[in-house]
């Protein structure tokens, strides 16, 4: 035997949108003056080194690490 499925008039509602991160992202950690640096920073400087090292690619984990090495120390 079918069962028989009841539709209701009314269109089932939408899921609900993820709320829209900050603009600005800092990094996890601080540096020892309390201060932070920003998500964006740190991209803006990494894409500084990959165009310096001749746009060459397999190297962005260590474009990070070393951007957010020197705005680090610069900020100490």
């Amino acid at each position: 035997m079918a069962k028989s499925v009841k539709k209701s008039g009314a269109a089932p509602k939408a899921a609900a949108k993820p709320s829209k991160p900050s603009a600005k992202k800092t990094v996890a950690s601080a540096n020892a003056n309390g201060s932070s640096i920003s998500h964006d920073q740190v991209a803006q400087l990494a894409h500084r080194f990959f165009i310096e090292r001749g746009h060459t690619h397999g190297h962005h984990e260590e474009d990070w690490f070393r951007a957010e090495q020197a705005l680090r120390s610069k900020a100490s």
